[in-house]
């Protein structure tokens, strides 16, 4: 993993002062600059998108789409049958679990973009139950909580491209997101997905300094499927280039943090409203692997007549990915954890990402393990967009094996080769730093393991502040973390690797 060539990472901008994570923070902007200024880095978040060329094919022959049991490709998509997903719905609609996507009646070119660009060989168990639940009139409202690498995208950008016409050239389905990174990835996932549907898709993030056009000048949007963060959004309904008279169903990706006080709440609550009084019915889709109760009992106010699907708290942490907590005497042990123990043998076994709470945090690692020779790269909210966009692709394109991360992706990152993830810092709560923010912990743990893959999490704790935070995480989780005996044990890592089926 050392390489000699560590003059290519991009040094991360520190920031004085700092004790929350980026994705947090730029929640707290209400308005999106069109170019990446000085005043206000924070929420500079967008470079556009640029549509992808797709076209419709006359004919297709279903029946030759489906694959074969010994040819499947995703078999990790089968979850375990134990998976308790509860369904509460209202109404008397009746809903039938979907055991093939052909029970949905999709189109012949969605079902083609399923079986042989996605490489799907039938839904996941949160996608049976929940796309009947979207996909049948009366069209209810839909609050989704399930666990991370489960398949939810699938379920959102599927059911958005389901109830398009494409015969109407105007937005009909709009989905929100947190951050301009998780926007991109979904907008990838649904042109991947829809293929060969001819529906037309944009991406609603800020113009970075190279492809500035005058907000004048911009043409109102066309696009079938509009995604994108919110203030950037709300800028364009407000300019009126945005029109949602035509928008059938609205989502909200990472609802809890959408709709949560710290998070983005203003803005969804305005777009929403803004869509509900143009249109006659907007079906509302909240999907989280995270509802708190707080913003449980705000959504039932604000989203009526909704179906529910859930999962119990105690059964949220992921049981392919291998917990650990690892007590470290100070700063420099678990600096030397990171290159001694984890990086030596875990070199072979893919990608990393090390989850820090402040910018300054990240600048402090980046140059200790660059000085150590290793090649990393370092991602938060203060970097130009055009950098961030450079470092998620490198990292998407394997070209680099660390990524050092505030929680700007501990959100809805969907990268599969990531198979260990490290907490240089434990998230804590925004208002109160002596309380962990187990949402944002669960999200973190979640980027290893993608789709029920094997995976490791190393927790290092240097104070007794970090040891009452991880036992608060515990007793949360209701889960006892296994603790690696030694830090400075290179057989203590080898055996814990091996028990999380790395080694």
């Amino acid at each position: 993993m050392a390489e000699t060539n560590a003059a290519k990472s991009v040094p991360p901008q520190a920031e004085p002062k700092r004790s929350w994570g980026d994705q947090v923070e730029d929640a707290a902007s209400s308005s999106e600059p069109e170019l990446n200024t000085p005043a206000e880095p924070k929420r500079s978040w967008g470079d556009e998108v640029e549509e992808a060329a797709s076209s419709s094919e006359a004919e297709l022959n279903v029946d030759a789409l489906a694959i074969s049991e010994d040819k499947k490709v995703n078999k990790f998509l089968d979850e375990p049958e134990d998976s308790n997903i509860k369904a509460v719905t209202t109404g008397d609609t009746p809903y039938t679990s979907a055991s093939t996507f052909e029970d949905l009646n999709l189109t012949p070119e969605l079902l083609k973009g399923l079986y042989v660009d996605m490489k799907f060989h039938k839904p996941s168990k949160i996608q049976a139950i929940s796309l009947p639940m979207i996909l049948t009139p009366p069209y209810k409202n839909l609050v989704a909580q399930a666990h991370n690498g489960s398949g939810k995208t699938t379920c959102f950008v599927l059911g958005m491209l389901s109830r398009v016409d494409p015969n109407l050239k105007a937005p009909q389905a709009l989905c929100i997101c947190p951050t301009r990174e998780l926007a991109i990835q979904n907008l990838e996932v649904l042109q991947k997905m829809g293929k060969h549907t001819g529906i037309t898709s944009e991406c609603a993030v800020p113009m970075d300094s190279t492809n500035y056009m005058s907000f004048s000048k911009r043409p109102p949007v066309t696009a079938q499927i509009v995604i994108g963060t919110p203030g950037t959004i709300k800028k364009w309904m407000s300019a009126k280039k945005l029109g949602v008279g035509s928008v059938k169903v609205l989502v909200f990706d990472e609802a809890d943090h959408m709709l949560a006080e710290d998070g983005f709440k203003d803005d969804s609550l305005r777009i929403m409203k803004d869509i509900q009084r143009m249109t006659a019915h907007c079906q509302v889709l909240l999907f989280s692997a995270t509802f708190n109760e707080t913003v449980k009992n705000f959504v039932s106010r604000v989203v009526n007549d909704h179906n529910q699907l859930f999962v119990k708290k105690e059964e949220l942490s992921l049981e392919s990915v291998k917990q650990y907590k690892v007590i470290c005497p100070d700063e420099l042990s678990k600096v030397m954890v990171i290159k001694d123990r984890i990086f030596e043998l875990g070199e072979n076994l893919g990608q990393t990402i090390i989850f820090v709470r402040t910018r300054n945090s990240a600048s402090m690692l980046h140059r200790s393990l660059v000085e150590l020779g290793y090649e990393v790269t370092t991602i938060q909210g203060a970097l130009k967009q055009e950098d961030r966009d450079k470092i998620v692709k490198e990292f998407k394109d394997g070209l680099t094996q660390v990524l050092i991360s505030t929680d700007l992706l501990a959100r809805g990152f969907d990268q599969q080769q990531v198979n260990l993830v490290i907490n240089y810092d434990l998230p804590v709560k925004h208002e109160n730093h002596s309380e962990p923010d187990c949402e944002v912990y669960l999200h973190r743990i979640g980027r290893a393991g993608r789709f029920g893959r094997k995976g490791a999490v190393f927790n290092l704790l240097m104070s007794g502040k970090d040891q009452m935070l991880m036992e608060k995480i515990e007793r949360h989780f209701n889960s006892q973390i296994a603790q690696v005996a030694s830090w400075n044990s290179a057989e203590d890592f080898k055996g814990a690797l091996k028990a999380a089926g790395l080694l």
